[in-house]
Formats: C-alpha cells, structure tokens, sequence
C-alpha cells in the first residue's frame, strides 16, 4: 500500500514539474515581391527572426507573389484562412504618402498619431489583424526633362498608378499615363511619356533608369510607398500575448532596417549617378508645400466615399500640423 502511495505521489510531481508543451506554429505568409527582391528578402528575415525569438516555435514560410493567390487577391486569401498571412502594399489611401519627407515621419504618424488603430478599422472587415507597418522610403520621380518645381508638370507626359495618384497629377497640370512598371524604361526611350512615377531612386539606378531619365528628382515629392504585416485574425486572437508581442516587436526592427538600408543604398546610388553626369533635383520646400496642397484638395473624393478614410485623413492632417509639415 506504501509503495502504491508513493508512486502516486512521485507520479503527481513529476506531471506538475514537466513543463507544458508550448504549441508549434506553422504558417505561410505571400508577398508582393519576388525572391531577390529587396523587400522579399527582408521578409524571409522577418520569419527567421520569429523563429530564434520563440526557439522555433514559430516557423514562418514567405511565399513569393501570384505563388498561392494573386497579388491583389491577398487579402481575401488571409480573411479566408487560406493564407495565414501577407506582407503587401495595401494601396488603399494613395496619394496622402507626399505630405511626408522622410520614413520616420509616416512612421511617428501610423504608430503614434493614431494611425495604425484607424487601418485597422480597414482590416476589421475582413477577418484579418494588421501587426504592423513598413515604410519601404521615398520614391525619386524619373524624369527626361529638367524639373524644378510644380510649374514644370504641366503638359509633362507622366506614368503614374491608377486612381489617387493620377489624380493627382492631372490636378498639377500633367498628363498621367498607366502603364506597367515593365514598359517604364522602353516608355521614356521612345519618348512616349517624359516622366516617371515609379519606384527608389537606388532600384532606378540599378535598372539603368537614369541612363534616359538624367533629370531625376530626388528625394522624391510626391510618394513614400508602404508595407503592411498582416494575420489571420482568429490565429492572431488565439497565439499568447508573448508571441503576438515578438511579431509586433519583429514588425518594427523590419521597419526600421528597411527604412535605414534603403535611405543608405539611394545615397550611394545618388552619388554613383552624379558621378555619371546625372543631374538631380531637389526641390525647395516651397514647392512641396505647393505639390501637397494640390494632393492635399483631392482627399475629398476619397473621404466623401469613406468614413474610415475621412477619419484617416483628419487624424493625418491633424498629425501634420503639429509637427510643422503643414
């Protein structure tokens, strides 16, 4: 009877002191890159980041874009479960990214000027948590003839984005073209367009851009792209507070490292292209000031057909004034 005793006291100490089994994650998340991309491999950085924080409890795939679902297809693929998650470019509030000079501004915004918690509201719609936001930098505007201020877009032959953007530009007086980011440089050559709304001065450089566009204005005025992080939100609800608190902290050294090793590589690539004979622009805070009063005036077409997007908007304009940017 002793013995039987005992054993049952042993065996009772030993299922309190083992430690619980910690539950293994397994998740695919699509971006909008493919593999040699910058970003994508940033993004494969960002799972091998979860997995040493949690000691491999986390095993986070990047799929590359179209791989599972098509790019713009993303969203409905996480709400879905089909993906676990994204790292994309949510192009929903196009045109407000000029009212910013710098990564760390959009940031102090979406993090403390209460931005992040109105995308969110986006998101809640759809079943999927927004973890966070990456500024991927400011674009530089390719451009085949001089330009030194908003005076010189009008009548200027402009590739530009869809929607918002081209807005825009035709409010400046320009002449928006869309065309695919791949005919771009074939574009410019045959002088089909004179300008190019396209990407960072350093991936404009590396595609032989400035060879046909010497005029290239830099930093740029007129976008500064960004990156969501997204899950699942039932996945998100159901992980410990420690994991989800890994995935928000994860988010924000991403964001920080791409903003800073962009900024590194477009100085360098700016430096290389002077040395070619390139002639930069950089325009006066004038006449950005004049380029996002003009952005500025079309925000009403967005906000009139959104509530979320009109609270967006407010809080960013309130956000600008007090830190001088308007």
């Amino acid at each position: 009877m002793f013995k039987k005793v005992l054993g049952s006291v042993v065996l009772a100490m030993a299922l309190v002191s083992s430690p619980v089994m910690a539950k293994n994650y397994e998740w695919t998340f699509q971006s909008s890159d493919q593999p040699g991309i910058f970003m994508y491999q940033m993004a494969e950085k960002y799972g091998k980041w979860m997995g040493e924080m949690t000691d491999g409890q986390v095993k986070l795939s990047v799929a590359p874009v179209g791989s599972v679902v098509q790019y713009n297809e993303t969203l409905d693929a996480v709400s879905s479960g089909i993906l676990q998650g994204e790292f994309t470019d949510p192009s929903y509030f196009a045109g407000h990214d000029a009212a910013f000079g710098h990564p760390s501004e959009a940031l102090k915004f979406l993090y403390y000027g209460g931005g992040k918690d109105i995308f969110q509201k986006l998101y809640d719609k759809y079943n999927v948590h927004l973890i966070g936001v990456v500024i991927t930098g400011v674009e530089a505007f390719v451009s085949s003839k001089p330009l030194h201020g908003v005076a010189d877009l009008k009548g200027l032959k402009i590739r530009a984005p869809e929607g918002m953007v081209q807005k825009v530009f035709a409010a400046a007086g320009s002449a928006p073209v869309n065309l695919p980011g791949s005919e771009v440089y074939t574009s410019l050559e045959k002088g089909v367009i004179d300008a190019a709304d396209y990407t960072l001065f350093s991936v404009n450089q590396k595609q032989g851009m400035h060879k046909i566009g010497k005029y290239p204005v830099f930093p740029g005025f007129h976008s500064m792209p960004l990156q969501v992080v997204t899950i699942n939100k039932e996945i998100w609800d159901g992980l410990p507070k420690s994991i989800q608190t890994m995935m928000e902290t994860a988010v924000w050294r991403l964001a920080t490292e791409v903003a800073f090793q962009y900024e590194m590589q477009d100085l360098t690539a700016a430096a290389e292209a002077r040395a070619e004979g390139v002639q930069i622009s950089d325009w006066s805070l004038e006449e950005r000031a004049k380029f996002r009063n003009i952005a500025r005036a079309q925000w009403d077409s967005v906000t009139s057909q959104s509530p979320v997007a009109k609270e967006y908007i407010d809080a960013l304009v309130t956000f600008m004034k007090s830190q001088g940017l308007m």
